[in-house]
C-alpha cells in the first residue's frame, strides 16, 4: 500500500499520524492506571525524562554547528545559575541567534 504525499494523500498521512500519536498517549495513560506509583516507579519516570532530554540534545552537541553548541552551553550555565527553565531556554535561543547573526 502506498499513499501519495501530495494533495489529499498529505491530509490522510497527517490524520493517520495524529491517530497514532493519540493512541500512544492515551494508551500510556490507560496502562499507567494499572501500575501502582511507588517510589521505584517515580524514580524510573524521573530518570526516563532526563534520559530523553539527553537523547535529544546529544546529537545537536555532536553534529550541530558552533551556534548550537554555544546555545547549549549558555542554556546549561543559565540553568545552573538561575535554576529556572524559561530564562535558560531564552538565553540559549538568544545566544544562538546572536552567534548566527554575526
Amino acid at each position: 500500500m502506498s499513499i501519495e504525499p501530495t494533495g489529499f494523500g498529505a491530509l490522510v498521512l497527517v490524520l493517520l499520524m495524529a491517530v497514532v500519536t493519540l493512541a500512544t498517549r492515551w494508551g500510556g495513560v490507560y496502562v499507567m492506571a494499572f501500575v501502582p506509583i511507588g517510589q521505584r516507579v517515580r524514580r524510573f519516570i524521573g530518570a526516563m525524562s532526563g534520559s530523553v532530554l539527553v537523547a535529544l540534545l546529544a546529537p545537536m552537541a555532536l553534529e550541530g554547528d558552533n551556534g548550537a553548541r554555544l546555545a547549549l552551553l549558555s542554556t546549561a550555565i543559565t540553568m545552573l545559575v538561575v535554576k529556572k527553565p524559561l530564562p535558560a531556554i531564552a538565553a540559549g535561543i538568544v545566544t544562538a541567534a546572536l552567534f548566527r547573526q554575526f
